[in-house]
């Protein structure tokens, strides 16, 4: 008999016995979870009717959560990876937390009955706000962050001109 500690027995429903992987059981936590934020508006939107305006504010929202320190620009820490002590700088969600949870939502979207045309959560708003978050959390730590270069394929090109 196999040691089943340490997995994930969630039920796909209750009338499945299906056990879900870990990704599948957090794509469906974080799906309920932004149909509750969105229910919890005033007025309630329903998915069909949000945008990335609204997943943008869930997003703002989840930063109340986080467990990341940012540091703010006028902090004797800003740009330091390593801080000596501790500081009042706030804690938000980290860039690659919101950058899985967009991926895990945008599947949701999708297997819920949402176009891939029309899904929010791959709009280009919500492409340059994880981007700026990137940016931003890589300054205020001191990391520089650099876009990776395409490489481009020198055996080809050397071959392509070898034969001409």
């Amino acid at each position: 008999m196999s040691d089943e500690r340490g997995k994930e027995s969630v039920k796909a429903s209750s009338s499945s016995s299906v056990p879900l992987s870990r990704y599948e059981s957090q794509k469906r936590r974080d799906w309920n979870t932004f149909g509750q934020y969105l229910q919890n508006q005033r007025p309630p939107v329903q998915v069909p009717q949000c945008n990335h305006n609204h997943i943008l504010d869930f997003l703002r929202y989840l930063d109340q959560f986080g467990k990341t320190k940012v540091h703010v620009q006028g902090c004797a820490f800003f740009g330091m990876p390593e801080p000596p002590a501790p500081c009042t700088c706030p804690l938000k969600q980290a860039w690659g937390s919101l950058d899985a949870l967009i991926g895990r939502l945008r599947a949701a979207y999708e297997e819920n009955g949402g176009s891939q045309e029309t899904n929010p959560f791959g709009s280009g708003g919500i492409r340059v706000y994880l981007r700026e978050v990137k940016e931003c959390q890589a300054k205020a730590r001191g990391i520089p962050y650099k876009k990776k270069k395409k490489k481009r394929n020198t055996v080809k090109i050397q071959d392509e001109l070898q034969s001409s």
